[in-house]
């Protein structure tokens, strides 16, 4: 009953027409930035965060959501009608997707799309109402020894799931840690690293930092690809699924569903794993595996389940725990943290407002997409054809805009012009910035939650290993490193790399 009634306060707080409005932009801007290659929510939310900053938070955290989980919608878009995916989780539904549009039946691929997505959607959501409550209370017993035990989890998660090379993602975590040291020491008020510049007294901003590694060397990098893009001609029909076709996804729907409720927990987890695994799975399953790479729908339905389902379920240690599992969720972090908002288990009774009325608006903005989608393919198509280059202008200038909004401030424009120099470079060289990000978000409150365990063990480090749920930490993470160094392991996760 409890619960019921969470939700119902929820929906008060969700269908107000203020948050409905920001509920059905963010589903707006997530298709449309899923829909065009080259821009990610990651970079959407590195970029539209500064014009977040003058609204309620629970009506800017009701957009951003939607912007990331509307992005996996809109990726499917152009992966099946295009061949070109618009979000790095919908590359693998151009196996099976753009194979089906050629075959005629780019209908029935664009709903299985759609309604897989839905169905994943509200499914996860229902996750995270009933994990939240029971996540949130075991939280209150962790004490400073837990919470960093359970961040090192978090990080060597990261590092495993990490694309690339292990050993960068490791020197990007160990990078975001130290840039995360900037600023004014909490327990001394001394400033550290912060070389005289007045600025750098409360540190890097985070705006600044995501939105240069993120946004500026994401419009660098795409101005760089000469891009040809064969839309597919004719007349888009045959939207209804036939019978066979219903027989044949649906129990991919649900697999896919399950794969992605279950990855997006993870630390290190999210859209892009979930989807691959999805259709791994669903190929290895099949009695036909060949037939997956030809216009299988099955190859469709499976991935985009899986990428919705883990896009909302990523959710659930970010707002019980306080612990953002990928790099989209960081983002959502600090965007908490500019608000006044801890996340963490103390967001459910401080603010049950905005933590049930974001998961409502979940459901919402899950209605709001399939309504949307289908009828507005022909749209998302056109925009294809408007080159990047007529694009990034525009995008700079709202980036300049937003920065010197912040804090009114010339040094953020030219800290994230840096954080967008050191962006490329890092391109360049196969290093891969989502655990700097990551490294970055948690690295203050590690280094925060170790000196609070050791002043309360009065120096004594065992504290962090004779506690059951920290130890139990630890020891995860020293297993998620030992099974990586296993050479059959290593390899497997390298081949899997490969494919993405």
């Amino acid at each position: 009953m409890e619960l019921f009634a969470n939700l119902a306060l929820g929906f008060q707080t969700a269908v107000s027409p203020m948050n409905l409005l920001y509920c059905l932009v963010g589903a707006l801007i997530g298709t449309l930035i899923g829909v065009l290659p080259g821009i990610g929510p990651v970079q959407t939310i590195a970029i539209l965060m500064p014009t977040t900053f003058s609204l309620p938070p629970v009506s800017a955290l009701i957009m951003l959501s939607g912007i990331y989980y509307g992005a996996q919608y809109g990726g499917s878009t152009t992966s099946i009608l295009v061949n070109v995916p618009g979000e790095a989780s919908s590359v693998v539904t151009c196996l099976d997707g753009y194979q089906m549009a050629l075959q005629g039946r780019a209908g029935a691929a664009l709903t299985i799309s759609a309604l897989g997505s839905f169905v994943a959607g509200c499914f996860a959501t229902v996750v995270l109402a009933v994990l939240a409550v029971p996540l949130s209370e075991l939280a209150f017993k962790f004490g400073p020894a837990e919470y960093f035990s359970l961040m090192v989890f978090g990080l060597i998660g990261s590092i495993v799931l990490a694309s690339g090379s292990m050993i960068k993602a490791v020197g990007m975590i160990v990078l975001g840690l130290l840039l995360g040291m900037i600023g004014t020491d909490v327990t001394s008020g001394v400033q550290r690293f912060a070389f005289g510049i007045p600025e750098l007294a409360d540190g890097i901003g985070f705006v600044s930092l995501a939105m240069g590694l993120f946004g500026i060397c994401d419009i660098i990098n795409s101005l760089e690809k000469k891009q040809s893009r064969d839309i597919l001609k004719g007349k888009l029909a045959g939207l209804w699924l036939s019978k066979a076709d219903l027989k044949a996804s649906a129990p991919a729907v649900l697999r896919g569903t399950l794969c992605g409720s279950l990855l997006g927990i993870l630390p290190g987890g999210g859209a892009i794993l979930s989807s691959f695994t999805a259709y791994m799975l669903e190929k290895k399953s099949s009695r036909n595996p060949e037939s997956f790479g030809k216009g299988n729908i099955r190859g469709v339905a499976a991935p985009e389940s899986a990428n919705n389902a883990a896009a909302q379920t990523s959710f659930v240690p970010l707002l019980t725990l306080g612990i953002p599992p990928n790099v989209v969720l960081a983002m959502m972090a600090g965007a908490m943290m500019i608000h006044g908002i801890q996340p963490g288990p103390r967001v459910i009774s401080s603010n049950p407002e905005l933590f049930w009325g974001v998961i409502v608006a979940m459901w919402l903005g899950n209605a709001i997409l399939v309504l949307l989608n289908l009828p507005l393919v022909g749209i998302w198509v056109r925009l294809l054809s408007v080159p990047f280059r007529r694009l990034y202008p525009a995008i700079l200038l709202f980036c300049c805009i937003g920065l010197y909004s912040v804090n009114n401030n010339t040094f953020d424009i030219g800290l994230t012009a840096f954080c967008g120099l050191l962006g490329y470079i890092f391109h360049k060289l196969d290093c891969e910035p989502a655990p700097l990000i990551l490294g970055f978000i948690l690295g203050p409150m590690m280094e925060e939650n170790l000196r609070r365990g050791m002043l309360l063990s009065r120096g004594d480090p065992s504290v962090f290993f004779t506690r059951p749920l920290s130890l139990g930490f630890l020891l995860a993470a020293a297993a998620m490193l030992v099974m990586l160094a296993l050479p059959a392991i290593r390899r497997g996760r390298e081949v899997a790399f490969k494919e993405k």
